[in-house]
């Protein structure tokens, strides 16, 4: 592909993305950007969902991640429905009860006013970082095998990108965003699935034939018993239902989505549909990795550098021009949909929870206009400190993007789980003003204890059970923050 052909691709694609944000967003006011209105059909909500679940990490990493792990990351999506199950039952019905904009306040009104920043701030490190690394992945891939031809500079790649998602969400944040996210979802698993036809026509097979090559192969192992490994299964699949329930439950970015539909009914529909359907595009993109895998081989081709690569080498330099343009643009999707929504979610909590700004403008003139121009402006701020962050990865990457994502939310939804836990299923009412202290010193102390585990039991490798230990440090930190006068009192 001649990189004239590449700039036309990527300028028709996001075309179409302008396009959709400018019908979405006409009309658009606050409640446009916070909650969609609450208008959103959850079928839509659902089916885009998928892409903002999967983002750049699975669209990259997942498929690179088969050398080495084979299938044992199906696991994981197992404990996904388990964690899905918890928020359309225990999460979604509070959320609702209290008509919630942002997901944290319901930390305020069971605890007070310092466990609800508290719950704010660490969404938002947890969210940026995240974000961030979502969208680095995806941006270094880009540049390594296109932009780095035009001579373009790795900080422009990642300003241009970030001011795009900036412009076509700034008016319509989340209700613009549920349709865009849906043309994301689609063009990443149209880019999958013609991938793997692009393959196995190019080994002269079948799409069965190559599936009874995979399941023969070591590729498709799903089961590792071994207690001390990361990939035991047991640790995957609670692994996987805890990150579902902290990364989309008690994440505002994800319920942000959720709460724009139009009753809790419709938001549990919603939560059903994308857990099941995630087990089969999952599952696709493992198949995906084998493939690929599976393919090098035949061309004895060798993959130089993090495995992440995989996928990008091959459909750039041997998949012929439509195998590049495909991945491409599902690779474009995969930017816009890494970051879209975790900006506008960013942009609510900073401006709902930390600067309280719909309290503050509620009831003077003009109230309306002036929330929306300090949004606006917390929108561009938003940005330009997430650019900041990927450009910070650019000097300090040293390991693979997906250990690196999972390992870090292990260790900051920890503190959000214990917090919700705690007001889900206890009565008790605890000292506020500490709170911090216990969300600060319960990572601090998971990290010793995993070392520590590490140490005693020789060869044990600490994985995803990280966020489950995290979370329930907090929940005993908690406990000990219970006030001595225990007068009962209604669990919101």
């Amino acid at each position: 592909m001649t990189p004239l052909f590449i700039l036309i691709v990527f300028l028709s694609y996001t075309s179409i993305v302008f396009f959709v944000s400018w019908l979405t967003s006409r009309k658009a006011d606050n409640e446009s950007f916070f909650i969609g209105n609450r208008k959103s059909p959850w079928f839509v909500v659902a089916y885009g969902m998928i892409g903002a679940s999967l983002s750049g990490v699975t669209f990259i990493s997942v498929p690179g991640w088969v050398g080495s792990t084979h299938f044992t990351y199906f696991v994981m999506v197992l404990g996904y429905i388990a964690g899905y199950a918890v928020i359309s039952a225990v999460l979604l019905p509070v959320y609702y009860r209290l008509n919630l904009t942002s997901i944290y306040t319901y930390l305020g009104k069971r605890f007070g006013n310092t466990a609800y920043k508290t719950g704010s701030v660490f969404f938002l490190i947890s969210r940026i970082i995240g974000a961030a690394f979502r969208m680095f992945l995806v941006v270094e891939v880009l540049q390594l095998f296109v932009f780095d031809h035009f001579g373009i500079p790795f900080w422009f790649t990642v300003v241009l990108f970030l001011v795009l998602i900036q412009l076509y969400t700034l008016k319509g944040g989340i209700k613009t965003i549920v349709w865009t996210d849906m043309l994301q979802t689609t063009f990443m698993l149209l880019s999958v699935l013609i991938a793997v036809v692009l393959i196995v026509h190019s080994m002269h097979s079948s799409i069965s034939e190559m599936w009874h090559t995979v399941w023969k192969s070591d590729y498709s192992k799903i089961l590792v018993t071994n207690v001390k490994s990361t990939e035991n299964f047991i640790k995957l699949f609670l692994g996987g239902m805890f990150i579902t329930i902290a990364m989309t439950g008690l994440d505002q970015d994800m319920m942000q989505k959720n709460l724009s539909c139009r009753n809790l009914k419709d938001a549990q529909k919603n939560m059903t549909t994308l857990s099941l359907i995630l087990v089969p595009v999952n599952l696709i993109f493992l198949f995906l990795g084998a493939v690929l895998y599976i393919y090098a081989s035949h061309l004895n081709v060798t993959i130089t550098g993090t495995t992440d690569y995989l996928f990008p080498t091959l459909a750039l330099n041997h998949l012929g021009v439509i195998g590049g343009v495909i991945f491409f643009i599902g690779l474009i999707a995969a930017a816009y949909s890494s970051a879209d929504s975790a900006l506008t979610a960013l942009t609510t909590s900073l401006s709902i929870d930390i600067m309280e700004l719909d309290k503050k403008f509620a009831n003077i003139e003009d109230g309306e206009k002036k929330l929306k121009k300090n949004r606006q402006k917390l929108h561009f701020l938003m940005t330009a400190i997430i650019i900041f962050v990927i450009l910070m990865f650019k000097l300090i990457n040293n390991q693979a993007i997906i250990a690196q994502l999972f390992t870090f939310a292990g260790y900051t939804y920890g503190p959000l789980l214990g917090l919700f836990a705690f007001g889900l299923f206890t009565k008790f009412k605890i000292i506020d003003k500490w709170v911090p202290v216990v969300a600060v010193a319960s990572p601090v102390l998971a990290y010793f204890l995993t070392r520590g585990l590490e140490l005693i039991f020789s060869g044990y490798k600490t994985g995803f059970e990280i966020l489950l230990l995290n979370g329930l440090i907090t929940f005993i930190g908690l406990l000990l923050l219970k006030e001595k006068q225990n007068p009962k009192t209604k669990t919101l």
